[in-house]
């Protein structure tokens, strides 16, 4: 067998992990308790031996079809043969920032017409397939245990049903079969409660699970103000997020998911199940612009958090990247016994880049809670502070090279980009001095926000290009550039900026889909290639959009949308077969596609006479202020 395709995956998840499930009915990819706990299941990168917890009919021919429940994230996978149509229904009872100890995977079983025999399978691989597990079975269901962990298996039933005791058990995983008639349903729960025992769970009591988790999904989606042109993919989008957000600290992970290739055979396979300052930040545009204030308030204290801590490498006041708790042991390591998504090795765990000094991050922290501020979340004493000592550093440090936000390992550049959002950084935090009268050295960061125009208009425009670029020693494109505009450091019609879209257009964006740089330069210092990056497409949409180039803009968007998997989600890159590439689902992907959707919904609205502004008010006020 080989690994399912990434794309034939839906998500379920409780806000402090998640689950990916093939079209197949195969959990292939579960990390426990967190996010970036080490794997359960973990087929997605080694088929043989990785683990996994499938359920699918046996006997018989089936074609498969996934779905979401409506406005939910518990996912539905149907099997439809010639003596009936079957399903699974997957989800996770989400939990709050005060449960840590009792995950739940629900898995329950419906026959919906005929008849439909089901093959079960768990077989659980401990921390990456490397720890040896014993399982103890009795009437109510399974324990399977290592010195660390223990999960639970509960069988769903009725009194007068078989009981899972007569399953096989082989090599430490558990074997079984169960007929259904049209109507009949019946399940498996697994379980990490503390010191938890099997027990028979009725139908009732599960159904009623499945009834709360609805109604937690629903009431928290119709929180959002979001009434434009593409309310169901938007809407999903939001739910990805919220799914991805670790509810005990308000981080937002990468991706569930690590190893996953950027090229197929390649070893761009990162690990990303961990909290970037950059995501994070992006998600404060995404889900204010969504009225999801909440979530936003979350973010900016677990910044704020990292900001009092400080202590980052180098001397610097954050690092890029942390562990959903906010801790920062991100030490990278190779599975060298995992053979890797299709063969794509090495399979790391643990981020190296963590270490990188990456200047953007700071404008793109301080933008955010800018953003905040405007919806009215304002930076208490204590935060301030702790965001004056940050932008002294700035000031001080904006002039240095570094890794960029592409976070390339062959050495240090002055990166255009990162100069851009170091401009951002002071820009906004003399703002908020000044609009809260709030002590700082503005004089001291206004002249170093000066002098950071200056130099970018001067060096990083490459006059040979007509065109900015992506460091000052190359004439190299580079799409997150993109963002210099939305950024407000230049007018979205200024001519220097129209020449670099013409740029960018001809040669780093094939139809819809945009490279992050040159594919052939391979600036990262990495051998091979890579796909298309989702995020810059849908960051595209936007800079035609502002630009004025609305009938293009529409229309890479709703090319865009046709690259989404069969349940609305996108992974990190497209490759050139079109096949989605790299970890699954990615945060920046579904952020970016929420931005691009308000700003072309709010231009579309504006260029109509007369129509009504769909646009949600907090992101109206980006619009027509610094962020056009």
């Amino acid at each position: 067998m080989t690994e399912t395709a990434i794309a034939d995956h839906g998500m379920v998840g409780d806000l402090q992990t998640a689950a990916l499930i093939t079209t197949d009915g195969s959990v292939d990819w579960f990390c426990c308790p967190r996010f970036d706990s080490p794997s359960v299941f973990g087929a997605l990168l080694d088929d043989e031996r990785g683990g996994r917890f499938s359920v699918h009919p046996v006997g018989t021919e089936y074609e498969t079809k996934q779905m979401y429940h409506p406005d939910t994230a518990a996912l539905i996978t149907r099997f439809f043969t010639a003596d009936g149509v079957g399903e699974v229904v997957d989800f996770m009872p989400p939990l709050d920032e005060r449960a840590t100890d009792n995950h739940r995977l629900v898995r329950l079983l419906r026959c919906v017409r005929g008849r439909m025999k089901f093959e079960l399978e768990v077989a659980p691989r401990f921390g990456y397939g490397r720890v040896p597990h014993t399982v103890d079975v009795s009437a109510g269901g399974v324990v399977f245990s290592t010195d660390d962990v223990a999960l639970t298996l509960h069988v769903v039933r009725e009194p007068d049903d078989e009981r899972l005791a007569e399953a096989q058990i082989h090599d430490g995983d558990v074997r079984g079969t169960v007929t259904l008639t049209a109507g009949q349903v019946r399940g498996l729960v697994l379980e990490s409660a503390a010191e938890g025992r099997p027990r028979e769970i009725r139908v009732a009591e599960v159904e009623r699970l499945f009834d709360e988790t609805v109604a937690f999904w629903r009431s928290w989606l119709a929180r959002s103000t979001y009434r434009g042109r593409w309310r169901e993919i938007v809407e999903r989008a939001a739910i990805t997020l919220k799914l991805m957000t670790y509810a005990p600290t308000g981080g937002l992970v990468a991706a569930p998911t690590m190893g996953l290739p950027e090229q197929v055979g390649g070893e761009r396979n990162w690990d990303y199940r961990y909290t970037w300052v950059r995501d994070a930040s992006f998600s404060v545009y995404a889900l204010l612009g969504l009225g999801f204030v909440e979530e936003a308030e979350q973010f900016g204290a677990w910044l704020g958090r990292r900001i009092r801590e400080g202590g980052a490498g180098e001397g610097r006041p954050l690092n890029i990247m942390y562990r959903i708790d906010g801790s920062s042991d991100l030490k990278e390591d190779l599975l060298e016994h995992w053979s890797g998504y299709r063969g794509s090795r090495p399979v790391r765990v643990g981020n190296g880049a963590a270490e990188q000094l990456q200047l953007d991050i700071y404008g793109e922290a301080l933008d955010s809670l800018y953003v905040a501020d405007l919806a009215g979340l304002t930076v208490p004493h204590r935060g301030w502070a702790g965001l004056a000592g940050v932008l002294d550093w700035v000031t001080e440090h904006w002039d240095q090279p570094e890794e960029g936000i592409w976070e390339t390992r062959g050495g240090r550049q002055a990166f255009t980009y990162g100069r851009l959002m170091c401009w951002v950084a002071l820009d906004r935090g003399i703002r908020l001095a000044s609009e809260h009268g709030r002590p700082a050295q503005v004089d001291r960061w206004r002249d170093a926000r000066d002098r950071i125009y200056e130099q970018i208009m001067a060096r990083g425009w490459n006059t040979t290009r007509k065109a900015f670029v992506q460091h000052y020693d190359t004439d190299v494109l580079d799409s997150s550039l993109l963002r210099m505009p939305m950024a407000g450091f230049i007018a979205p019609r200024d001519p220097m900026w129209l020449s670099t879209l013409d740029a960018m257009e001809s040669e780093l964006v094939t139809d819809s889909l945009v490279y992050r740089y040159d594919p052939g330069a391979s600036p990262d210092g990495l051998r091979g290639s890579e796909g298309t990056f989702s995020l810059c497409s849908f960051t595209w949409v936007g800079a035609l959009a502002r630009a004025g180039r609305l009938d293009q803009a529409r229309q890479a968007f709703e090319k865009m949308l046709t690259y989404a998997n069969h349940v609305g989600l996108y992974s990190e890159e497209i490759a050139l077969t079109g096949e989605q590439i790299g970890n699954f689902p990615q945060a920046f992907t579904h952020l970016a596609l929420i931005d691009a959707a308000l700003t072309l919904d709010a231009a579309l609205d504006r260029a109509e006479p007369g129509a009504v502004h769909r646009a949600v008010s907090v992101h109206s006020v980006q619009l027509g202020g610094l962020r056009v």
